[in-house]
């Protein structure tokens, strides 16, 4: 006589519900709703980058190109991060020790809670965060510490957004190992100057800490607005892990690939982790990605300004924002004026769009706001509660929501058609 099934899975899963991206996600395709909610361009990838591709798909005799790569990164790729950040960080970057091609930035980040974080051991979290974070240092035993960004009322752009370095410096404990910073930041779009990074290289090192950098929209600046790479600050390059996205840089985030850059202490774990997994990422993805550095490298390096990555894509991301920044406005949200990235923030409390929160309720007003925008006017945003771990900061940052300006025209115009008529 069979038994029924009853096993349950092991703890260090916690609850098995779908994340807000799913969920979102198939609201948003279920109803057909213009997406500026997920973070992904839904234009063209760049040509050169796809030609790249389309080169190796045409030489199926290349081994190189079509088997099994080496497991930390096909030689070519990390031949390549190691001339760009070696350029970036001025800090030689060892390719065959410096480096782990990983399956997206998502990867690289899991590899390196589950490689450095012991049960019980604490990681400091500035909030509002991405919401990877917080599970992935749960999983591998930590305890996320999440340090929650002030921001004043009535504020209108992401520099208001600030850290309480002293609040951060008294939360540490013995048991503290790691900080984790995301710049330039989701979802606020805020970039870190100078001085706030020095303030939590100084904490690093007073409290020997390693410190996480999830660098994925480095090349997502405009303007006067300078990106300064964490592993770059004095005594910064021997204590962190740099994490970047192939997806971000070259907006092919199908692509999935993403790296970690670091001495090779810190990555030695990463990689033990990573042979015993993944092993190894798809090959000629990695060679087209190599590819496309290399095209793009000494016009970056000689006439930045012309180059895709120096010129052209912080141009577009700069002419979008502006954009959406005049369609929110008219339409009665209050937005928050990103300095870098493809996210704005916008208060929408103050619109006259039709939405009633109900008290009946205990669903949260942002998220309720959110699938009402997307089943009644079409528009899919992501509510800003989504990116706080505890209740009691949820429910002081219930008036915004996320929205992602990165995307075609078409798909803008459809979003500025569909928020002229809000309020019908």
């Amino acid at each position: 006589m069979s038994r029924p099934f009853n096993r349950m899975p092991a703890d260090r899963v916690g609850e098995n519900n779908p994340s807000i991206w799913v969920e979102l996600g198939a609201l948003a395709s279920e109803n057909n709703a213009v997406n500026l909610g997920q973070g992904f361009p839904d234009g063209p990838a760049p040509k050169f980058v796809t030609d790249q591709l389309k080169k190796i798909s045409k030489h199926p005799e290349l081994t190189s190109a079509h088997q099994y790569t080496s497991g930390h990164g096909h030689p070519k790729l990390v031949n390549e991060l190691s001339k760009w950040y070696s350029y970036l960080y001025q800090q030689q970057v060892n390719p065959k020790t410096n480096s782990l091609v990983t399956v997206g930035a998502y990867h690289a980040l899991y590899y390196s809670f589950h490689a450095w974080i012991n049960k019980g051991e604490e990681v400091i979290i500035i909030e509002p965060a991405f919401d990877c974070y917080g599970p992935q240092i749960k999983l591998a035993g930590g305890v996320p510490v999440s340090i929650v960004m002030n921001f004043p009322d009535g504020g209108t752009d992401a520099s208001q957004f600030t850290v309480d370095f002293e609040k951060m410096e008294s939360s540490i404990t013995e048991k503290t190992k790691m900080i984790v910073i995301n710049n330039p930041h989701n979802p606020t779009g805020k970039l870190f100057n100078r001085m706030e990074l020095l303030k939590i290289a100084d904490i690093a090192q007073k409290y020997d800490l390693i410190v996480v950098a999830d660098e994925v929209y480095e090349f997502h600046c405009w303007g006067v607005n300078k990106m300064i790479r964490f592993a770059s600050l004095p005594g910064m390059w021997n204590r962190t892990i740099s994490i970047g996205s192939a997806g971000k840089v070259f907006s092919i985030t199908g692509w999935k690939l993403g790296w970690a850059i670091g001495p090779d202490h810190l990555l030695a774990p990463l990689k033990a982790i990573h042979q015993k997994c993944t092993y190894a990422c798809s090959t000629p993805t990695q060679l087209a990605v190599a590819m496309a550095f290399e095209k793009e490298w000494e016009t970056f390096y000689f006439k930045p300004h012309k180059s895709y990555l120096g010129g052209y894509l912080p141009e577009e991301l700069e002419n979008k924002k502006k954009k959406l920044q005049k369609m929110l406005v008219k339409a009665g949200f209050s937005p928050i004026l990103p300095q870098a990235g493809y996210f704005m923030l916008a208060n929408y409390s103050n619109n006259n769009a039709g939405f009633k929160s109900s008290e009946e309720t205990d669903e949260l007003d942002d998220y309720s706001f959110t699938k009402w925008l997307c089943t009644e006017k079409k528009l899919a945003v992501i509510p800003f509660t989504a990116f706080f771990s505890k209740n009691e900061d949820k429910l002081k940052n219930t008036s915004f929501v996320r929205f992602c300006f990165f995307k075609k025209d078409k798909t803008l115009i459809d979003a500025k058609k569909i928020m002229k008529n809000l309020s019908k």
